[in-house]
């Protein structure tokens, strides 16, 4: 059965979020902070993770940063924080989805819907441009010279819409649908902030330049050409 575990440190809150997703037909856990999490988290590792931001013994943000060095669970942050910069660095700590907390619990359980049907996302590993190989079964991103980068369930998403355009540029629509949440109109920013993280994880794991090149007012394009280089 599928484990969710719920960080809020509002008990209503907290017991409405475990009670919904336990009457959806889910494993779900509820804990209050940041040493709770510890706890549960090393007991059992959870497929989703709703993280709150401001919690009384901890920040969201670490927590995220944490579970996505260790795991590719699905991470939903749920807070009252709105701004569109909030979004953004909960994006680029490894959060997959960002939802405000006067989101309905139909739209939460949708979200996680959604990020389960991508963390069940199967297939062969395909080889693209300049023997970059991605493995949709094994969520790796694996560079020329053999090193590996374990993808999230956005991350992935992303570059399985590159690789599936064979070399050609993939349109910002087609991306934005393919890590787009349920019930949330496309954010570009969300889109960018995702190619940096993913940027820098690729390169800070292999030593070699994300394979990733953006083609101005068009999409992206998977290559080995850096961006600024050759003309499209």
């Amino acid at each position: 059965m599928t484990h969710i575990l719920v960080v809020e440190d509002e008990p209503s809150l907290r017991a409405d979020l475990v009670d919904y997703l336990t009457i959806c037909g889910y494993d779900a856990t509820g804990v209050a902070g940041a040493k709770s999490f510890e706890t549960a988290f090393a007991a059992r590792e959870p497929d989703i993770l709703i993280l709150d931001i401001g919690l009384p013994d901890g920040n969201g943000l670490d927590l995220a940063r944490q579970a996505r060095a260790r795991s590719n669970c699905g991470i939903l942050m749920l807070t009252a924080h709105s701004e569109a910069e909030m979004r953004v660095e909960g994006l680029d700590s490894g959060a997959d989805a960002y939802l405000v907390k006067h989101t309905s619990l139909t739209e939460i359980a949708a979200t996680v819907r959604s990020l389960l049907r991508r963390l069940d996302r199967k297939g062969q590993g395909s080889t693209a441009d300049g023997n970059w190989r991605l493995d949709p079964s094994g969520w790796y991103l694996t560079a020329p010279n053999e090193i590996s980068v374990s993808l999230t369930a956005t991350e992935m998403a992303f570059m399985a819409a590159l690789v599936a355009a064979k070399g050609n540029i993939c349109p910002r629509e087609t991306l934005l649908e393919a890590v787009s949440r349920p019930g949330a109109a496309a954010n570009e920013r969300n889109l960018d902030a995702i190619v940096r993280r993913l940027r820098r994880k690729v390169e800070s794991a292999t030593g070699t330049k994300a394979p990733i090149r953006m083609v101005y007012g068009r999409g992206y394009l998977f290559t080995t050409q850096p961006d600024g280089d050759g003309q499209q």
